[in-house]
């Protein structure tokens, strides 16, 4: 009775033991088995989990937890190692030679290679692949015009020199090129599984990033569990990423405690909602590297005339649209770079509120608002966007006697719309409003990339013979910082000149994010995870 007694004592003693042990456990132990809610809005679903088809900021924010890059940012937006563990630079600045960390695993335990990387490269560049990323953002390698034309089915600038090392060539220096090989355009698919499902596996796709696809549930949500191969695997048990077509009703889920993050780079707090939210402990801002802007197609009436375009640029007072209307929660502008990023800190002369300025320049163009035919205001619906143009659609009106209509879409019917508008300007969208936000920090990303004559972005198709000169040698400037700045500065003042966009205002990603949530930094890019190991939430939230 007496052992029998003394061993029912010690295991009630090692119970208690156990049970005070695991109250020890640091927040992140804890974290594990935490579910993570952070809302996508603005769509109803993904297209695609295949990283070139990929084409709006809602698309590659999971792109980018799914799939590992060369190269990835840091919280100081510095271009820092991911799939690559290093990288050699030619003195031509012409050759990048990758080395792949060692034992570099995807999803399902198979080897990332230099095969892989040179794939989805060419992947990306292949016009079967039907996305246009690639196209645009790895037109510098060598042989990735011939790619993207179908003309050649291997990329010549991309050679895997073995299994652990990549040589990527381009075509000229280029001060932005690393940055670029951040974007998702550049992530790292796997080739056998590519080749192996042909139609099927961008659905269920392997990875190479800090997590995989549990479940997508098309027209709901994604959910996320981490890749316990990546270098860097995250913690947290899962993370769920539901679908919200508008803001507002991600900002009521969030107030009910249905979401942990609620916002992101292009679609942020309801103007109406930041007061009550900036008193709360879970209120995060920072300015945006964006710009809400009205784009003009310059190949039909009216916009096709300099003087209409800058009639209608004259006759926006931004002030009161960002104070009054936007309640202060953004910041107005009169140029094309936003605030913070490179290149921002040379002045630009801003095409400033003045209606006699605006009817002057109407009448320089021998129209008036009887005679100017129909325009047209195209956006997508999301957010903010109506209240916006229709102030805009008032401001036209009362400045300058033109009616404006306005076209609301669905957003992705927009961005259709948009890319429409590129491929035929001449039955495409008159004018629209739009945003662009920084795929990566580089000056070149706003005006070379929107502006310059043809570029894939260009979907206004201004074009300015002079301005492009400019940029063409800011590009391919690697050694003189301040002069790169310079160039890029003076091709701005023309672009805004001639108001190859009329710039509106300066965002603030403005998001709630639950104080439990740790590991996720905030500045003009969006919402940036330094560390995927550091990713956590206490179980308590």
């Amino acid at each position: 009775m007496t052992s029998s007694k003394s061993r029912m004592l010690l295991a009630v003693f090692l119970l208690l033991l156990f049970t005070f042990i695991l109250t020890l456990q640091p927040i992140s132990a804890q974290a594990e088995g935490v579910n993570l809610r952070w809302s996508i809005e603005g769509i109803t679903d993904l297209p695609s989990l295949d990283p070139a088809k990929a084409s709006d900021s809602q698309g590659f924010t999971v792109i980018g937890l799914l799939y590992g890059g060369l190269v990835r940012l840091d919280g100081d937006l510095n271009v820092i190692p991911d799939l690559a563990e290093s990288w050699m630079v030619s003195d031509d600045g012409l050759v990048y030679t990758f080395t792949l960390r060692e034992a570099s695993l995807f999803s399902d335990g198979s080897a990332i290679t230099a095969d892989d990387v040179v794939w989805s490269l060419t992947h990306a560049l292949d016009p079967n692949t039907g996305g246009w990323t690639g196209p645009f953002y790895l037109s510098n390698i060598v042989g990735a015009n011939d790619v993207a034309a179908g003309s050649a089915t291997e990329l010549a600038g991309a050679v895997a020199v073995d299994a652990r090392t990549v040589e990527l060539t381009i075509s000229q220096p280029s001060a932005y090129f690393l940055s670029q090989l951040t974007f998702g355009s550049a992530k790292v698919v796997s080739k056998a599984q590519a080749e192996a499902d042909p139609t099927g596996w961008e659905n269920a796709p392997v990875t190479s990033g800090p997590f995989q696809v549990q479940a997508w549930n098309h027209g709901q949500n994604i959910v996320l569990v981490p890749n316990a191969n990546y270098w860097q695997a995250p913690t947290i048990a899962t993370l769920t990423m539901p679908f919200i077509q508008d803001s507002e009703t991600a900002y009521q889920l969030y107030i009910t405690g249905e979401l942990d993050i609620m916002g992101s780079q292009q679609n942020g707090i309801p103007a109406v909602h930041v007061p009550d939210a900036e008193m709360m402990p879970d209120f995060r801002s920072t300015p945006l590297f964006a710009v809400r802007y009205v784009g003009f197609n310059n190949t039909i009436p009216p916009f096709d005339n300099v003087n209409i375009r800058r009639a209608f640029a004259l006759a926006i007072d931004k002030a009161t649209l960002a104070n009054d209307v936007l309640g202060g929660t953004v910041v107005p502008s009169d140029r094309i770079l936003p605030l913070g990023i490179p290149g921002s800190e040379l002045p630009i002369d801003g095409l400033s509120f003045d209606p006699d300025a605006a009817k002057a320049a109407l009448a320089e163009a021998g129209v008036t608002p009887e005679t100017i035919g129909q325009v047209t205001l195209t956006y997508g619906v999301e957010g903010d966007n109506e209240r916006v143009v229709t102030v805009l659609q008032a401001m036209w009106q009362e400045n300058l006697g033109v009616a404006v209509t306005l076209e609301p879409l669905e957003l992705t019917t927009f961005s259709a719309r948009l890319n429409e508008t590129y491929q035929t300007p001449e039955t495409g969208i008159q004018s629209y409003y739009s945003v662009w936000g920084a795929d990566y920090p580089d000056p070149q990303n706003f005006i070379s990339q929107q502006l310059r004559t043809s570029v894939g972005n260009n979907n206004g198709h201004y074009s300015n013979a002079e301005f492009d000169a400019l940029v063409d040698e800011a590009d391919v400037l690697t050694g003189d910082v301040a002069r790169r700045m310079q160039l890029y500065n003076d091709a701005e003042q023309i672009a805004v000149n001639e108001v190859g966009w009329l710039p509106l205002f300066n965002p603030r990603l403005n998001i709630l994010v639950r104080p439990e949530v740790q590991g996720i930094v905030f500045n003009g890019q969006g919402l940036i995870i330094p560390d995927y190991s550091a990713l956590t939430i206490s179980a308590g939230a």
